[in-house]
């Protein structure tokens, strides 16, 4: 176990590739949930939770499954955890739930989950496949928290909206003034297009800024020839 570069998977599975920036799975939560903060970062943890924890389980008993019948069983332990999260949900952050609606029940088709659990989690010990699929949640949640505040401070001129059901008596804030007419293309699906490609167009450039300063590094560093 000791072999198992854990800063490595988590980098991997945060930034590398990255499940909304890279590998572009989930769209459907991404574009759907992402109108504000709140609900793209409450999504997001959910997410992360099911996938660490479904990672865990199923290569705890990776050994136990046998290959022809291991997606079914798969679905069902995703399936199982969402459920137990889902009616926690809904007992002890009921406003959160009912706003966040099918999306919550839906993570058990969310193809993240599974890809995760079939390409890692079947394959390794359970410690490294926990910080795979929490790791994977976490760029997730970067994603959706960055796009739910670009979304949100440009289509209504605030950020936080409906925090105060998770924290009562916390408010949204105004980032703009307050008589900011508000942009609506910002929180319909196409403003969710086209905010998600300018995040996914700025990692590419971070990308191709960091491969350009390697191979310049990479030049200097050269021993020099001297010809006779």
């Amino acid at each position: 176990m000791n072999s198992y570069n854990y800063r490595e998977i988590f980098w991997n599975g945060f930034w590398r590739q990255n499940t909304g920036l890279a590998q572009l799975l989930g769209m459907c939560p991404i574009l759907a949930v992402s109108t504000s903060f709140v609900n793209g970062v409450s999504l997001a943890l959910a997410t992360t939770l099911v996938m660490a924890v479904s990672n865990a389980a199923v290569s705890a008993l990776r050994n136990l499954i046998p290959y022809e019948i291991r997606i079914p069983v798969f679905i069902l332990i995703i399936a199982a955890l969402v459920t137990v999260l889902d009616l926690a949900m809904n007992a002890w952050l009921h406003q959160l739930y009912v706003v966040l609606g099918i999306f919550v029940p839906l993570i058990v088709t969310n193809c993240i989950v599974l890809a995760r659990v079939e390409a890692y989690a079947a394959k390794n010990p359970p410690l490294p496949s926990a910080v795979d699929g929490a790791s994977m949640g976490i760029g997730l949640l970067l994603v959706l928290g960055i796009l739910g505040s670009i979304r949100e401070i440009i289509g209504t001129g605030a950020i936080f909206a409906g925090i105060e059901m998770i924290i009562p008596g916390a408010h949204a804030i105004h980032v703009l003034p307050e008589d900011y007419p508000g942009f609506l293309f910002a929180v319909l699906p196409p403003g969710a297009f086209l905010a998600l490609a300018c995040l996914i167009a700025g990692k590419n450039w971070l990308e191709a800024r960091q491969a350009i300063a390697r191979t310049q590094q990479g030049a200097g560093c050269a021993p020099a020839t001297h010809s006779g």
